[in-house]
């Protein structure tokens, strides 16, 4: 099968988050079970191409705008340690700025940037003859590739016959773009723009929307996630549109490349352990604190509890602020963060690691290295969120023997389930209700087992036992893909 991948985010060379560790995973397993992808990306300021071995290709693409011609060159490379060849779309009017998205705010041409680069994933194809057979596109940012395909390249005969899948990562992100510049961009032209056509949502084109409602197969990434966004509290406003597509709209959970998030081999950290060497897991603690400088590093007996997320309303972070001095004022537990968002939040964050200096350990951007290094040295790992489509960290964290904490939404019901001492099931700790109380009683179960034998060894084993593997949602992606084939021939 021949697939594209077309992505804002592919990780290592750009990433924002999950949407990043999947389009690299997938397409690693893919390759293994024999199939023929290709991966394209915008050729971003940040990407070290150098570093990762990107070579010009020099073709040049001519991708229609508007009612004109842009150009672009295309770079060549791979996915690490695979033959899976990565294409970077290179416009430095576009692509040649600070970020992904723009941060803290999007850049304000983020529609003409993106339509530019759905656009230029056909022209690419067409660059190198590559006949898909599917193009998988990801998120708002490439939704309008599901819109092109049904339209412009319809007819043409590298394309006569390709699905279109689309995947929904976070319907909080839409897209919502002014009707005049994007239909312009778009060459659909203002004509094709009207109350209740597959572009318009409440007198907006709605990019998210035109993705779903022009692909074969639509899916999501865990299969909670995927019922819960039909109801009105999950849809963002896209309930109505969600169940007219419900058929074809599918719940695929989210996996981890185990061969990258392993601490048996993971290069990130020094002292590496498995299922049957737990007690090296401390090591990997003990260090983190010294190069902290913890004064009291010798003394790993309190627990540390680690958290690795973007710093948004979404992820839960009023439920812990509202709890978090109470935990450290009384000497409970430690506090590990990564991240970085909004304003609000990082400005509380840098308070507290101010306040409470050795038990708030504070850590604002994006490091990969530190975050493997957080996980394998944290006991537990906190996920309160308000809604999660799938979340990776948890996954992470469990194949490390790091006990999740979470609320029961989305991906985080389907991989985290509450540890019964009595049976000696269960992952981790839960809770449903969005608010601190419930929250906090669910920190308070996880900490009463904490060093308390034997329920300590049996929840971190549970936890390294279970499979998350990104080969499983590879082969149900693979099986979406046939499902898509079967519309279109």
């Amino acid at each position: 099968m021949n697939i594209i991948l077309a992505s804002a985010e592919v990780a290592p060379f750009a990433k924002r988050g999950g949407l990043g560790d999947i389009a690299q995973f997938l397409p690693t397993d893919w390759e293994k079970f024999g199939q023929n992808s290709i991966v394209i990306l915008p050729k971003y300021r940040d990407i070290n191409v150098d570093f990762y071995g990107f070579k010009p290709t020099y073709r040049i693409l001519y991708v229609p705008l508007g009612n004109w011609t842009e150009f672009a060159h295309l770079w060549e490379g791979r996915l690490p340690d695979t033959n899976v060849p990565v294409y970077l779309v290179e416009n430095d009017d576009y692509f040649n700025r600070n970020g992904i998205y723009g941060d803290p705010d999007e850049y304000p041409d983020n529609d003409r940037r993106f339509i530019f680069f759905s656009r230029s994933v056909f022209e690419t194809a067409k660059s190198l003859n590559f006949k898909p057979d599917i193009i998988h596109s990801h998120d708002f940012h490439t939704a309008f590739t599901m819109a092109f395909l049904k339209s412009h390249y319809r007819y043409d005969p590298l394309f006569n016959q390709t699905a279109g899948v689309y995947t929904i990562h976070n319907l909080a992100y839409q897209g919502w773009f002014d009707p005049d510049r994007a239909m312009f961009f778009s060459t659909f032209g203002i004509k094709e723009f009207y109350p209740g056509c597959w572009f318009e949502h409440y007198g907006k084109v709605n990019a998210m929307k035109t993705g779903i409602m022009f692909a074969d197969k639509i899916t999501t990434v865990s299969p909670t996630y995927a019922n819960e966004i039909r109801s009105g509290y999950y849809s963002e406003g896209l309930q109505d549109v969600l169940n007219l597509r419900g058929a074809d709209l599918i719940g695929v959970l989210n996996g981890v490349l185990y061969t990258e998030w392993n601490p048996s081999i993971d290069l990130y950290i020094n002292h590496k352990y498995d299922l049957n060497s737990l007690e090296k897991k401390k090591l990997n603690k003990l260090e983190f604190l010294r190069e902290h400088k913890v004064e009291d590093y010798d003394n790993p007996e309190l627990p540390l509890v680690g958290m690795i997320s973007r710093l948004t309303e979404q992820k839960g972070l009023d439920l812990l602020i509202d709890k978090l001095e109470y935990y450290l004022d009384n000497n409970i537990f430690r506090f590990v963060l990564l991240g970085s968002g909004e304003a609000r939040y990082t400005d509380y964050f840098k308070y507290i690691q101010w306040k409470y200096p050795g038990k708030a350990l504070i850590h604002l951007g994006y490091n990969t290295s530190l975050s493997h290094q957080i996980i394998a040295a944290s006991d537990y790992l906190i996920l309160p969120s308000r809604f999660e489509p799938c979340g990776m960290t948890q996954m992470f964290a469990l194949r490390y023997g790091t006990i999740p904490v979470v609320r029961q939404t989305g991906g985080l019901a389907d991989t985290v389930f509450e540890y019964i001492p009595a049976t000696g099931n269960g992952n981790g700790f839960t809770f449903w209700h969005y608010n601190s109380d419930d929250f906090a009683y669910a920190m308070r179960r996880a900490l009463s087992i904490y060093q308390q034998e034997p329920h300590w060894t049996i929840i971190r084993k549970n936890a390294m036992s279970c499979d998350y593997s990104s080969s499983r949602s590879a082969l149900e992606y693979l099986k979406v893909f046939t499902w898509a084939l079967e519309k279109v021939r």
